[in-house]
This record gives C-alpha cells, sequence and structure tokens, in this order.
C-alpha cells in the first residue's frame, strides 16, 4: 500500500500562503486603506492651498461687499438713494424698451439683472472715492493702492525711507521695475535716485520707472496710481519676470515700517475695498 506524503502546514502554497514580504506589503495596504477611508485627503489648488467649496466662496464675497457698503455708508450717506435711483432708472429704460417691443412681461428679468449691475457698479465706483479720500495724504497709502492692483505685481513696501515717514516701494512687473515714492517730494527724490542706482546694477537695462505721489505738476494722484501703472507698456514676458525676481531677491525686503492699513482696521478695508474695485 502507498504511504501518503504527510502535508507539511508550516509550508503554504497558493493564494493561502504569503512571504514576509507579501505580508507586511498586506498590513500596509491595509493601514493606507483604513487611513484613506477614515479621512479624505483635501484637493490643493495651484498654489498648494486648500480648495474652498463654491458656497464658501461666495459667502465670503458676500461678506466683504457687505463689509465694504458698511464702511463707505458712514463717509456716504446719500450712497442708499444713488444706487435706488440707477437701480430704478436702468430697470425702468430696459422694461420700456420691452414695452416698446411688445414683451413687458419677458423683460422685467432682464430690467432687474442690469438695474442691479448699474447699483453695483455705481458702488464699487463710489467705494472707491470713498476709500481713496480716507487715506490720502496718510504714510502707506501708496502702499495700500499698490498691493490692490490686479494682476502679477510684485510689491515690495518700504525700500527705503526717513524718520518722517517719507518711503519708496518697490514694484516688479511686466513694465519693468517701477520705484513710487511718497512724501515730500524734496526729499523723496533723493531717495528714489538713491534706490533707482541700486537696482541698475542688479537688472541691468531692465526699464526701470520712477513716480512720485502727489497733486503736483510731474506727480501721479493717488487715485489714479493704479490706473497708472497698469497702463505702462509691457516689456517684460512672464519669464523675463520670474528671472528678474530671483535676482532681485538678493536685495532684499522692505527696510523700513510700513504701516499695515493707513485707516484703522486697514488691513480689513484693504480687502472690502480690493473685492469692490475688481467688480468695479
Amino acid at each position: 500500500m502507498a504511504r501518503s506524503k504527510p502535508s507539511d502546514a508550516s509550508a503554504p502554497s497558493g493564494k493561502a500562503g504569503r512571504g514576509p514580504k507579501d505580508a507586511g506589503r498586506g498590513r500596509s495596504s491595509g493601514a493606507a486603506s483604513g487611513s484613506t477611508a477614515s479621512g479624505k485627503t483635501p484637493k490643493l489648488d495651484k498654489k498648494g492651498q486648500p480648495k474652498v467649496g463654491r458656497l464658501k466662496k461666495l459667502g465670503g464675497q458676500a461678506r466683504m461687499i457687505k463689509q465694504a457698503y458698511s464702511l463707505t455708508q458712514k463717509n456716504d450717506p446719500k450712497l442708499p438713494w444713488i444706487m435706488l435711483i440707477a437701480f430704478v432708472a436702468v430697470a425702468a429704460v430696459v422694461e420700456l424698451i420691452g414695452i416698446l417691443l411688445g414683451s413687458p412681461f419677458v423683460f422685467i428679468p432682464l430690467a432687474v439683472i442690469t438695474g442691479g449691475l448699474a447699483a453695483l457698479i455705481l458702488f464699487g465706483r463710489r467705494a472707491q472715492g470713498s476709500a481713496y479720500r480716507q487715506v490720502e495724504g496718510q504714510p502707506g497709502a501708496a502702499a495700500w493702492v499698490l498691493e490692490g492692483m490686479r494682476g502679477d505685481w510684485r510689491v515690495t513696501s518700504g525700500v527705503a525711507g526717513t524718520a518722517q515717514m517719507d518711503a519708496v516701494h518697490r514694484v516688479l512687473g511686466r513694465p519693468g521695475v517701477i520705484l513710487v515714492a511718497e512724501g515730500v517730494p524734496s526729499r523723496v527724490r533723493n531717495l528714489l535716485a538713491q534706490e533707482k542706482r541700486k537696482v541698475a546694477r542688479i537688472v541691468g537695462d531692465t526699464p526701470i520707472y520712477d513716480i512720485v505721489v502727489g497733486d503736483d505738476e510731474g506727480q501721479v494722484p493717488l487715485r489714479k496710481l493704479s490706473t497708472h501703472v497698469m497702463k505702462l507698456p509691457r516689456n517684460l514676458t512672464a519669464a523675463d519676470v520670474n528671472a528678474l525676481g530671483r535676482r532681485m531677491s538678493a536685495m532684499g525686503g522692505g527696510r523700513m515700517p510700513v504701516p499695515g492699513g493707513p485707516l484703522p482696521g486697514g488691513k480689513q478695508m484693504s480687502v472690502s475695498q480690493r473685492q469692490v474695485r475688481r467688480r468695479g
């Protein structure tokens, strides 16, 4: 009679038996799946920050607009009436067109939308004008305006200054390097000349613009500063700006303290005014 071979229980075979490496891999994959199931990894945006949902974004923007409206209304009591007049006037014109075309009910939603848009645009302009009137002549006003500009503008506030709070701010963008000075003209022109020589040694042939903020001849008013800077000719590509930014990082940041906001609670006002300006 043939004897049957004893089966070795310690020698697994097939799928039932796994070596030490396989067992470790199984435990690690199990732990990974457990961690994934317990908490999902948040999605990141281009800047590496967690993405914010659309509803949260809309809620944040609505709070900013509400804050800007409250701040503007304190300095402009006529604002609600002016917005109401703009809404009614524009909506009435659109509805009148609908009546003339024989479709008054069809034009009602369009009249409401266009009237609301007109009121919002008017609010943005009034809010911007009110903010400029409040900060004009105060230390850090030019830096506050520069930091609120749309687009890829790399602002370094307070690269040079005096004890009297005269300051020079440096802006890097597609036009090149822009030096913006605020304060007493007789003092800031010397600061501008010194800073321009320092920058020229780093940037070489890159265009360097100098601006003095003020209302005198040859100066740029604060309320027109952002428009003036954004209208400068585009002399550099985006790659040139990045390369130049790396070279200019050797110059360091601001050398003098600049107020975080020219107004009480200036940081919050800056954010609100910036959001309104982008909608205006």
